[in-house]
């Protein structure tokens, strides 16, 4: 197994973390409150802040630091076997950005996403078939499973590179084993990407289908009397479906 002795240095900026943390809220928000109606103003929200972070993301990719840009990822098949083939070895290979399989996996996350953002603006606002809900929930659906394969690759690699990878994400600092280390934090593109959330949230930014309840002012919905007629239409939904059944 490879080891952290080497000098840790700034290899995730600001802004590639903030963007990491708030994409994994805003998604898992947006996937629990799927199919609760009384919650579908915070559904709408967290979905619009996701696509809004994965433009951010494929701006950074070309713009960012030296381990945000997609010029810095490793996508040959090649790389990519070897270096599945040294975990199975026990003596993964070290990259102080994104391994050749991270590389894919933020590809195709950032993919899933937009995807599934996409089909949710359209089932939202009543543009296009009817099919494009279930093809919605099917991406959604892909999405989760491909955060539970990248989780479990996490606790892994953690493992295997002796190195606490949710740490680095959290700080930025990684192991860099002689490897340059990032341009610099970008504090002002982050404090920028925080802004444009809050007045997204606050209802500057308006939100296509709330406009005349942009931002948190479209959360009202959700009371407990709402909630209350959901829980119990849930409930007879449940009840009817064992009858059918029977």
């Amino acid at each position: 197994m490879s080891t952290a002795s080497t000098e840790r240095g700034l290899v995730w900026d600001l802004p590639t973390r903030i963007f990491h943390w708030l994409l994994a809220g805003s998604f898992a928000v947006a996937f629990i409150t799927a199919e609760a109606e009384p919650w579908r103003a915070l559904h709408v929200l967290s979905g619009y802040t996701a696509i809004g972070l994965v433009v951010f993301r494929l701006l950074w990719g070309v713009l960012g630091t030296r381990y945000a840009r997609f010029s810095g990822f490793s996508f040959a098949p090649s790389k990519v076997a070897a270096y599945l083939k040294s975990l199975l070895a026990f003596r993964p290979q070290h990259y102080a950005g994104h391994n050749p399989a991270g590389s894919w996996a933020v590809i195709a996350l950032l993919a899933l996403i937009a995807a599934s953002g996409a089909t949710g603006w359209a089932v939202f606002n009543e543009v296009g078939p009817e099919w494009l809900e279930v093809l919605h929930e099917g991406l959604a659906n892909a999405a989760l499973a491909l955060v539970v394969v990248h989780v479990l690759a996490v606790i892994a690699s953690s493992w295997l590179h002796r190195e606490n990878l949710v740490r680095a994400m959290i700080d930025g600092r990684k192991a860099l084993h002689e490897r340059p280390a990032a341009g610099g934090p970008r504090r002002v593109v982050a404090l920028a990407l925080v802004a444009a959330l809050l007045a997204f949230w606050g209802g500057w930014i308006p939100a296509p289908g709330l406009q005349r309840e942009p931002g948190w002012a479209a959360l009202k919905s959700i009371t407990p009397a709402a909630v209350a007629r959901q829980t119990e239409r849930a409930v007879h939904a449940r009840r009817d479906a064992r009858q059918d059944d029977d």
